[in-house]
């Protein structure tokens, strides 16, 4: 009912200037101002609501982007965190296993070293041993040869004492 009543208001104007063909064309310009306010006014009153409502809508769903938009943006965020979180205990590890890897390699060195040395420790000692031996074999060929060339010529004579010293002297 106010939308008739509305549009009746808005062409009342029209029908009242169309009629008046002999008025003056200076205040024309005054009439349709009137007119255009009173048209915008209709305008405004029947499509005031539909268009609260689609710039509300059109708000909304701008904002549901950006707030789309925003989680995206975050959630990268948190991953480039994250990936540069893993990327420094990576670093971390890393330089965790050289150290280790280092102090296995010290460790390794230092038993390699002591295990040689216990070696050629031992083979000293045995060329020590086995010097010994081979010494003693000698110095009994030795005497054995003395006794056996002394023994076995027949033009020495000697006693049983000269030959207790001749012995005594060779082995000394």
């Amino acid at each position: 009912m106010k939308k008739l009543l509305l549009l009746g208001l808005a062409l009342t104007p029209m029908a009242l200037l169309a009629s008046a063909e002999g008025a003056e064309t200076n205040y024309d310009i005054v009439q349709r101002t009137v007119n255009f306010i009173i048209f915008a006014g209709i305008l405004w009153y029947l499509l005031a609501d539909r268009l609260k409502a689609f710039f509300a809508g059109r708000t909304a769903s701008i904002q549901a982007e950006l707030d789309k938009v925003q989680d995206t943006l975050k959630a990268s965020q948190d991953k480039v965190e994250d990936a540069a979180n893993k990327l420094e205990e990576a670093r971390r590890l890393a330089n965790e296993i050289v150290e280790t890897a280092k102090a296995d390699v010290d460790s390794v060195k230092k038993r390699v070293s002591e295990a040689v040395d216990a070696e050629i420790a031992n083979l000293d000692k045995s060329f020590d041993e086995k010097a010994k031996i081979e010494m003693s074999k000698a110095k009994k060929q030795i005497v054995s040869e003395v006794l056996e060339e002394l023994l076995s010529s027949d033009n020495v004579s000697l006693t049983q004492e000269e030959l207790a010293n001749i012995v005594l002297k060779k082995v000394a």
